[in-house]
């Protein structure tokens, strides 16, 4: 039986034109496709039916309502097709391929997200290998989850990170395995592929304003800065913090000010700046942040766990059950 396969056309790299503002998002996506890929090509590739959205973006102005968007398009064409392919900038796909993980939980198809580093209509170029393999993965029954597949690696949607600008390897899984390779032959990891926990769970609730305030600490961080920071009206905040989840113990006034402000009931979640590796709190400097009342993101990507807080928030859930839900493993972002 042929596989259908639905393409949403969001705007990014993949898809723009020239201007004299440099590159931007362009229509008629479909017409460079069929000019780029002769019809004996086309016609050993899953079937699929490209959609573009009416107002293409860079992924650069990503916001909550285009969240919101991709997952209504997708739940509300669900039962018609048998996969999702997704075409989206870089620069926001790893947020958005989280998001979209946190809104449509235990699917039982697969969400493909990729797009390029060098737009398709350039005579050299990584778009077409990253959708035609696209396209291919969606179609596999094997794959139940938002992946994102990119230069020859499907990663799991809510484990990657933008880590190059400038090369066709843009992204890397830095805590979770690759679900597959790309090379001669699509090698999936089967034992990585996330398994649904129940029937699909499709919550399409996002809220336009942003509930999470990210924050870093840095050498000379003052207790006063810090204040002000965590009384800005947000719902959640993310303290990036050193190594293994570490900070300035020895700054009795900013511990203060960070344990009072947990005792008010805001929520601080716990997350290292480290590229690898999750926050243990092992050291005398991370466990007076774990007295202070932060919670631990373990190896969440900074992008998985603003998306998580964003979701929960958006859903309705109380600070008592964010709390609790931060810890548990909705859909694959967490290492058990």
């Amino acid at each position: 039986m042929t596989k259908k396969i639905y393409v949403a056309y969001t705007g990014g790299t993949i898809g723009m034109e020239h201007t004299q503002y440099g590159y931007s998002p362009a229509s008629n996506l479909m017409t460079l496709i069929n000019q780029k890929l002769s019809q004996d090509v086309m016609d050993n590739l899953p079937q699929f039916e490209l959609h573009e959205y009416d107002k293409l973006i860079d992924s650069s102005n990503i916001c909550p309502d285009n969240w919101k968007q991709m997952a209504e398009d997708i739940a509300n064409r669900y039962q018609a097709y048998d996969g999702f392919v997704i075409l989206h900038g870089t620069d926001t796909m790893a947020y958005s391929s989280s998001m979209l993980s946190f809104m449509l939980q235990n699917l039982q198809k697969p969400i493909i997200f990729t797009g390029s580093q060098i737009p398709l209509c350039e005579a050299r170029t990584d778009a077409l290998e990253n959708f035609i393999t696209a396209l291919i993965i969606a179609s596999d029954e094997r794959v139940k989850e938002v992946c994102l597949y990119f230069n020859r690696r499907l990663m799991r949607g809510n484990r990657s990170l933008k880590v190059n600008a400038h090369g066709f390897d843009g992204f890397d899984s830095p805590h979770y395995p690759d679900l597959g390779r790309v090379g001669i032959d699509i090698n999936l990891n089967e034992q990585y592929l996330w398994q649904p926990q129940g029937v699909e769970n499709f919550q399409l609730a996002c809220d336009v304003r942003s509930h999470v305030l990210p924050l870093s600490l840095f050498p000379g961080i003052t207790s006063d800065w810090l204040k002000i920071a965590l009384n800005q009206p947000y719902s959640a905040f993310v303290l990036r913090t050193y190594g293994t989840g570490n900070g300035p113990d020895k700054d009795k006034a900013l511990i203060n000010v960070l344990t009072e402000a947990c005792e008010r009931g805001i929520i601080i979640v716990n997350q290292s700046q480290c590229y690898r590796g999750a926050v243990k709190q092992g050291y005398a400097s991370g466990s007076a942040l774990n007295q202070a009342g932060l919670l631990n993101s373990h190896d969440a990507t900074p992008e998985a766990l603003f998306c998580k807080l964003q979701h929960l928030f958006s859903v309705g859930k109380t600070p008592e059950q964010v709390r609790r839900l931060v810890n548990i493993n909705l859909s694959g972002e967490l290492t058990d």
